[in-house]
């Protein structure tokens, strides 16, 4: 086998040129092209991993801003039933005061009502009482209760001052003797002496009949009046028992 040097020349001559020619104008660019890539992708990396890092402390801050709005929802929850709990409880309070007041007031008028009622009842009982008196009395009527009742009227004049008794005989002083029945006239004469007696002096005096008094005997003159009749008595008798119901 024969070796064509000056081919075998050429031929390195020409590989060498080329890989010349490759380093110059291919390898070169190429590397600066692949380094600029590798750099723009490792900028690229080192901007993911800021944004991740972003991502991550802006993920972190939203939980941080989640947890602080669920103290905060609790803390309003927390006071909402805090208030509600003390709004009721004032509702409760009032309510109760409110009921109370009611009762009070209730019983205070059930009260009122019935003391009202049982003065009313006395009332009518302390009438009805005077009015069968009333009729029982007008049935005694008579000549020995007419005498009592003239005997009554003779101390009730022996009690009044001495003044009053020397006033009835002053001339001119007129006298009002008035009983339930009309009086004949003997007994007026029979009257007019027993009083004049009781009093010292000879009044003059006018005898008129009033059937209101039930029975009994009474006096009025100018400055006096001496209540001696059933009427009078009954009617002291009601006051008494108004004034002991108050």
């Amino acid at each position: 086998m024969t070796i064509d040097w000056w081919t075998l020349g050429l031929q390195t001559i020409n590989v060498a040129v080329l890989i010349w020619l490759l380093g110059r104008f291919f390898w070169k660019p190429l590397a600066a092209m692949i380094e600029q890539r590798r750099a723009a992708a490792a900028q690229m990396l080192a901007e993911a991993e800021a944004k991740r890092a972003e991502s991550t402390a802006m993920f972190a801050q939203i939980e941080k801003t989640r947890a602080g709005f669920a103290q905060e929802r609790d803390r309003i929850l927390a006071d909402a039933h805090e208030g509600a709990e003390a709004s009721r409880t004032m509702r409760l309070a009032t309510a109760e005061a409110e009921a109370i007041a009611l009762h009070a007031a209730a019983t205070a008028g059930i009260e009122k009502d019935r003391q009202a009622a049982d003065a009313a009842w006395a009332a009518t009982a302390s009438r009805l009482a005077v009015e069968i008196a009333q009729r029982l009395a007008a049935r005694l009527d008579g000549p020995a209760v007419r005498a009592t009742f003239l005997d009554w009227l003779v101390k009730e004049i022996q009690k009044l001052p001495a003044a009053a008794r020397r006033a009835v005989g002053v001339k001119g002083v007129v006298l009002e003797a008035i009983s339930a029945a009309a009086l004949d006239p003997a007994d007026q004469d029979q009257y007019s002496d027993a009083i004049g007696a009781a009093f010292g002096a000879k009044p003059k005096i006018i005898f008129t009949a009033d059937p209101a008094l039930i029975a009994g005997l009474e006096l009025r003159g100018p400055t006096l009046v001496v209540s001696n009749s059933w009427q009078a008595d009954l009617t002291h008798i009601l006051a008494d028992l108004a004034h002991d119901r108050r």
